[in-house]
């Protein structure tokens, strides 16, 4: 009993949980960052640049706006940070997931979505207008990008679900054991429009250039994160690095997840040179040749562009194509 509580408690404190999420989450960022300056000719900060700002942040003083609800402000990225890391803990990395249910696909959605509400709570917490401004385009962005996102979901759900009872599933589980007993997701013709729709999502999810309409720096000042200095700023700036490792493992869960060769060292190294391949195409690429949507580009891109790729493989899934 003792052996099975402390084997737990390693998958959620250092694999897949805690420990290798933030240093995924950290290298997928900072070898983000290397690739855009090469291609934009510039040298780059140095791969570990991320880690180095987190500490630096660590050591600095926090100073709170004399008009902020203290509490909600200091908690806000705080509980960001917490229920990202458990949204983490629902996808399959190397083997099972640490936390699964039938329903772990909407769970996620919803912590997604509730890290970023944590964003818009901290802002407005703040008092600042440069975050009041800042949160209002974070809502545009969350509006624009969760259409898509949730017609891609429904779109793998149906195609994997396709051979049970219910025709449809919402369990990340279920759809990697159907991509090892079939073929993954993305080698079927009609799916590959939801996997170019999902790698739009991504970006815009996490808040990466040219989607980064809520931290604007050279607009807002950082929008959303003008006040923030110090730890709590540090918090910010680790959950946006974890994000990143969230989003390109669930697209490798959604659309890669039966690419498996029995070896668990083997299979974490494909998934992570996959998680690779996902940042590159989804955000080292529109960083490196696209200037900032505006605000009214972000929400007719997502909801005319992305969701007509995301609503084309729906209706090809649901017709049986």
């Amino acid at each position: 009993m003792s052996f099975d509580i402390l084997w737990f408690a390693f998958h959620i404190l250092i694999f897949p949980g805690l420990l290798f999420i933030v240093v995924m989450g950290v290298l997928l960022m900072g070898i983000n960052n290397k690739m855009v300056a090469r291609m934009q000719n510039r040298v780059g900060p140095p791969i570990l640049q991320p880690w180095y700002d987190f500490l630096k942040c660590c050591g600095k003083e926090t100073i709170i706006p004399r008009r902020a609800q203290k509490f909600v402000f200091i908690g806000a990225p705080i509980l960001g940070f917490a229920v990202l890391i458990t949204a983490a803990l629902f996808i399959p990395f190397g083997g099972s997931s640490v936390l699964s249910s039938t329903g772990d696909i909407v769970v996620s959605l919803y912590l997604l979505t509730f890290c970023s509400v944590m964003s818009i709570v901290g802002a407005a917490a703040s008092g600042s207008p440069y975050a009041g401004v800042g949160l209002s385009r974070e809502m545009v962005a969350m509006i624009a990008y969760e259409l898509p996102f949730v017609l891609v979901l429904l779109a793998v759900g149906k195609l994997a679900g396709s051979d049970s009872a219910q025709g449809v599933t919402f369990s990340l589980a279920t759809i990697t054991e159907w991509q090892t007993a079939h073929l993954p997701v993305i080698c079927h013709i009609s799916m590959i429009p939801a996997a170019i729709a999902m790698l739009f999502v991504i970006p815009c999810e996490i808040g990466m250039h040219p989607f980064d309409i809520a931290e604007a720096e050279t607009e807002l000042c950082e929008g959303t994160l003008t006040e923030y200095s110090g730890a709590p700023l540090g918090v910010y700036k680790l959950t946006h690095c974890v994000k990143v490792y969230v989003m390109t493992a669930l697209f490798t869960a959604l659309f890669m997840g039966g690419i498996t060769t029995g070896m668990v060292v083997v299979d974490v190294l494909i998934k992570i040179l996959v998680c690779l391949v996902v940042t590159f195409l989804s955000m080292t690429l529109p960083h490196a040749v696209c200037a900032r949507f505006k605000v009214e580009q972000v929400f007719k891109f997502y909801w005319t562009f992305v969701s007509a790729l995301a609503l084309i493989s729906l209706v090809l899934v649901w017709i049986g194509l």
